[in-house]
């Protein structure tokens, strides 16, 4: 059977930016097999096979997407009992969010501070995705991938998944492998720990409580923060946060400290928020740098700008261009650099810029 093949599709719709071009060529895939025969018909070509899920942390280019895009939409939820703990696989396709309701309706802990996050269960070990003081590293087991190179598809455990802060083998070997299925290991029947201060606070000063409770509380830190996709939030296009926090060496983070005293936006050391890291490294926070160096939420840039309600997203109002989200970007980056001398990372994904080759029609 020979998966359906579009030529020049729009790629804005997919995404939660809606931003950029169109993908040179397209197909979805609902299973394994259909994911090999795609990356057949673009090997036979020499074309780039570019994964898609929710598309909400990718940024398309305005010039379009090379190769062939990919919506992996494979399906299926299981679960099965394996001593106090509960394993739940879920394919790669299935949506984040409503699979973290089912395990919370379930009674289960371990993925609870993770609600609200959009996107598919797929993007999850590749960015190692993480919020208020859980990442999805603390309960993954193993993750089903297909090799790139032999279309095989194997299990990965966690230990050889290289997960670090937003980071994982998936994320710095992009070509190797695709992300077909994650498997995770939680316990029901338990209340959840909260470490997260915000988080705690939220709970009424509790530090512990039942996983749905715990659910809820997120959700509703995250409307706060238009960090949810709600159609009626002027915020709603967005991919999150678009920075990562910075993890930097010592010596950098004392500087920043003094930078922060002598510029009079702190009284004290202990008011520059940072956290010790393995290795001696110091974890800073990206908001803070950002709205200490003068850039301020609400602001905007033509089409685009900074939400009004968190400075670490950045949105498009409409009508607006990849170009200008990153032009805005890079402002942001500029400031930071000049008041503190630090760098701040995107977070989302640069999709492969398509050329200037005219596009023709895809044969199956």
């Amino acid at each position: 059977m020979a998966i359906p093949i579009e030529a020049d599709v729009p790629l804005a719709p997919r995404t939660t930016l809606e931003l950029g071009g169109r993908a040179q060529a397209f197909t979805v895939v609902r299973d394994e097999a259909a994911l090999i025969e795609a990356l057949a018909w673009a090997d036979d070509r020499a074309l780039p096979l570019v994964p898609l899920g929710g598309g909400s942390n990718v940024l398309v280019p305005d010039e379009g997407v090379a190769g062939l895009v990919v919506d992996i939409a494979l399906h299926g939820i299981e679960q099965r009992r394996d001593g106090e703990r509960v394993v739940w696989t879920a394919a790669a396709g299935e949506p984040w969010d409503a699979f973290v309701a089912q395990t919370v309706d379930a009674g289960c802990v371990g993925l609870e501070c993770l609600s609200g996050i959009p996107g598919r269960v797929g993007a999850t070990p590749i960015q190692n995705v993480g919020a208020y003081g859980q990442e999805v590293a603390q309960t993954i087991t193993r993750v089903r991938v297909l090799d790139r190179r032999s279309a095989a598809s194997t299990w990965v455990s966690a230990a050889a998944c290289g997960f670090g802060y937003r980071d994982s083998r998936f994320k710095r070997e992009p070509h190797a492998a695709i992300v077909v299925a994650v498997e995770f290991a939680l316990v029901a029947g338990t209340r959840a720990q909260v470490r997260y201060p915000e988080l705690v606070a939220a709970l009424g000063g509790r530090s512990e409580a039942p996983p749905h409770e715990v659910r809820a509380a997120v959700l509703a830190l995250r409307a706060g923060k238009s960090m949810l996709i709600d159609p009626l939030d002027d915020n709603r296009r967005s991919v999150g946060s678009f920075f990562t926090n910075p993890v930097v060496e010592a010596a950098v983070a004392d500087a920043v400290v003094s930078r922060a005293l002598a510029a009079g936006l702190v009284e004290r050391a202990e008011q520059v928020p940072r956290w010790p890291q393995p290795g001696g490294a110091v974890k800073l926070a990206a908001a803070w740098l950002i709205e200490r160096s003068g850039i301020h939420r609400g602001l905007r840039r033509g089409a685009v700008g900074v939400s009004t309600r968190h400075c670490l997203a950045l949105v498009h109002h409409g009508g607006g261009t990849t170009a200008q989200l990153l032009a805005l970007a890079e402002e942001i980056r500029h400031a930071v650099r000049a008041h503190f001398d630090v760098e701040l990372a995107l977070e989302p994904t640069c999709l492969p810029r398509r050329g200037a080759q005219p596009v023709r029609a895809v044969e199956p």
